[in-house]
């Protein structure tokens, strides 16, 4: 008698059998709710406390904003172009509806608690012209939590509430609902936290990383991590305790069977033990004890941290880096055992993914927002006058955004790799430049004026471009009229 086995699955990882019975895995849309409100509460208590989580934000925030990304009207004459300049600095320092950050502090702020719970949000507050600001316009950044994941609910003209979002019929956004308070204040006498508050969409930017299509609502990259790194600083503290125990070297004295009655801490300076009368005595550096016939004395020998105790947090930090987004080198410091070429291709890959970040969702949801509400609130407060601006605003509002550039790894290396790149026609200098974090036509205006105090106090400088030009012309062969 034959038995047929049941015909394998297409994709084995669909099977059901014995190796993958414990592989249960739910389904689930890309708007659960359900237990990311603890989710965030953890994270945001592990960058609190734990050094690599606190560290791993802190190196993300500085790396993709630095000193801030800085705006460049891009349209319009340069006269056009150097007003906007000046009015968006002179916003910049205020922009702030909290009064504490200027606008790259607030960019600082925002893409950390991008990182840290996920997602941030933030409400244009236009304000009036009394207020004094250089544009009657300012920014206040929300944390997540005022906006409830669990709040679904119908609003009353019928459009549907999603994770506190409320959504029209075809699904846009139309408003959000949020507590006029944080729940999570302890002071909340003053103002009603558990009410909620709708606020139209037009005025809320809401910066977040969507990895599931249709997802709503941000996910803390720490999400995947959080049992690791957890679980990894209780170990760290339970070695700690142990190698504190460790340190507590013991000596123990033996008396002899069948000796003499007495004590051999006599001759020390010996005290009873508080709890049962037992004699305990101290031991001086350098001291020298001669024991009585037939007494021993033995050392406690307590277990180290292992052996492979370094290697074991070595590659969970590396679990817990790759999921981060940030390099273990740059992460702890640890540069054993990486060669310079190695490092650069590390430091390439993280940039790369800060670009990307940086393009596709911190300066389009949050930085360009917030520049195009402040061209509107400018414009309509007269602040800028730019005509046909109601027909064609994406005329003015275009803007270049320079995120801050990265030092070179190998400076001169690097520079002479961006000349020949220059030379050959493979980029150019305005490219370059831009790379670096710099504007162009500031770098052009500083060497004008550098040149122009050059030559008023009649100095000559390697760096002036125009020696190669005009410098001493090689001699000339004579012509037949010349001789005569």
């Amino acid at each position: 008698m034959t038995t047929e086995s049941a015909p394998m699955p297409a994709h084995q990882a669909s099977g059901t059998g014995r190796r993958l019975a414990m592989f249960r895995a739910p389904m689930s849309g890309p708007n659960q709710s359900s237990g990311i409100d603890t989710i965030v509460n953890r994270s945001r208590h592990l960058v609190r406390n734990n050094a690599w989580a606190g560290a791993a934000v802190e190196k993300y925030v500085s790396n993709a904003i630095g000193t801030g990304v800085q705006a460049k009207m891009v349209n319009g004459s340069p006269e056009m172009k150097a007003a906007a300049g000046k009015l968006w600095r002179r916003w910049c320092k205020v922009s702030d509806a909290d009064g504490q950050l200027e606008f790259a502090g607030q960019q600082a702020l925002g893409v950390r608690e991008y990182k840290e719970a996920g997602e941030v949000f933030a409400r244009l507050r236009p304000r009036r012209r009394a207020d004094g600001l250089p544009v009657p316009l300012q920014v206040q950044l929300i944390e997540s939590e005022q906006c409830p994941r669990h709040y679904y609910a119908t609003a009353p003209g019928g459009n549907v509430i999603r994770e506190g979002i409320e959504l029209d019929k075809i699904g846009r956004r139309v408003a959000y609902w949020m507590y006029r308070a944080h729940p999570g204040d302890q002071n909340t006498f003053t103002v009603n936290a558990s009410e909620l508050t709708r606020i139209p969409a037009d005025q809320i930017l809401h910066l977040y990383r969507p990895l599931r299509a249709g997802q709503l609502r941000g996910i803390p990259d720490l999400s995947s991590v959080l049992v690791l790194i957890f679980n990894q600083d209780r170990l760290s503290d339970n070695v700690m305790e142990r190698q504190a125990v460790a340190n507590l070297h013991t000596g123990f004295f033996t008396k002899p069977v069948n000796g003499e009655d007495g004590s051999v801490l006599g001759e020390l300076p010996a005290q009873d033990d508080a709890a049962d009368g037992t004699p305990v005595a101290g031991m001086e550096p350098g001291t020298m004890s001669e024991l009585p016939a037939g007494w021993d004395v033995k050392f406690n020998d307590p277990p180290g941290a292992g052996a492979d105790y370094a290697e074991f947090m070595r590659l969970n930090l590396l679990a817990f880096c790759a999921r981060m987004g940030i390099p273990y080198e740059v992460l702890t410091g640890d540069l054993r055992e990486i060669s310079d070429r190695a490092l650069k291709l590390l430091l390439l890959e993280f940039h790369r993914l800060i670009e990307m970040d940086l393009w596709l969702q911190i300066i389009p949801m949050f930085c360009g927002r917030v520049r195009d509400a402040w061209w509107d609130a400018a414009v309509l407060d007269g602040s800028l006058i730019a005509p046909d601006y109601a027909t064609d605003p994406e005329e003015y509002r275009e803007t270049l955004w320079v995120p801050q550039g990265w030092p070179y790894a190998h400076p001169v290396q690097d520079v002479d790799a961006d000349i020949k790149a220059i030379r050959a026609g493979l980029t150019s200098r305005t490219k370059v430049v831009l790379g670096k974090g710099e504007d162009p036509e500031e770098i052009d205006a500083e060497q004008v004026a550098d040149n122009e105090r050059a030559d008023l106090a009649g100095l000559t400088h390697d760096s002036d471009g125009r020696q190669a030009k005009n410098g001493p012309v090689a001699p000339q062969p004579m012509t037949q009229d010349e001789n005569a």
